[in-house]
């Protein structure tokens, strides 16, 4: 049986309720028994983003961006979560192996995994030749509806700031005008 809400649309589409997901975390790393959903972010900001696989080259870099300015996205009312259809024992072994070595070290936030790959599907992002998430960033509301997506290439990493810009953007309820940044007018 599906962890997946059913929905209308084939995937995730914004302006619609984000795709519901219940899927086993780093949370504790020592048991790796912690499963987080969807729900409990509802009142809160999530930054919900995925990459192809751990222990790769592109990926950590983002990761530890993430990490790096996860005080930001606090501040900002705003939760962050990380995916990969890797195993959880894949995604604490990357935590456990020290960033010199190819791991991402401690990091401020938790990582899921996605080994059936249904939420990946749910969200459209799902590569079917080679059956990896491609790098997938999506910013849900505190109703749980999705307000931002982008996808890029596996070979492209995202930008915290502008995930920053986008998420404040958002949150300003007005008009944004292109390369608007916080503290500006909004045109309505």
């Amino acid at each position: 049986m599906s962890n997946l809400q059913s929905n209308v649309y084939p995937y995730a589409k914004v302006g619609l309720p984000a795709p519901s997901f219940s899927l086993l975390s780093t949370k504790n790393i020592e048991t790796l028994e912690e499963k987080i959903s969807l729900e409990d972010y509802r009142g809160k900001w999530l930054v919900f983003f995925f990459w192809p696989f751990d222990f790769t080259f592109v990926c950590p870099t983002e990761i530890r961006g993430f990490s790096d300015s996860y005080e930001q996205f606090k501040q900002l009312d705003c939760e962050v979560l990380g995916a990969s259809v890797d195993s959880i024992y894949t995604h604490r072994a990357w935590i456990q192996t020290p960033v010199e070595q190819n791991g991402i070290g401690a990091i401020q936030f938790p990582i899921v995994s996605d080994f059936t790959k249904e939420t990946a599907e749910a969200y459209g992002i799902l590569d079917e030749e080679t059956r990896a998430a491609h790098r997938g960033l999506f910013i849900i509301d505190p109703e749980g509806i999705l307000r931002y997506q982008v996808v890029t290439d596996m070979n492209v990493g995202r930008s915290v700031e502008e995930t920053l810009r986008i998420l404040q953007a958002l949150q300003s309820g007005g008009l944004c005008p292109v390369n608007w940044k916080p503290g500006e007018k909004t045109l309505a």
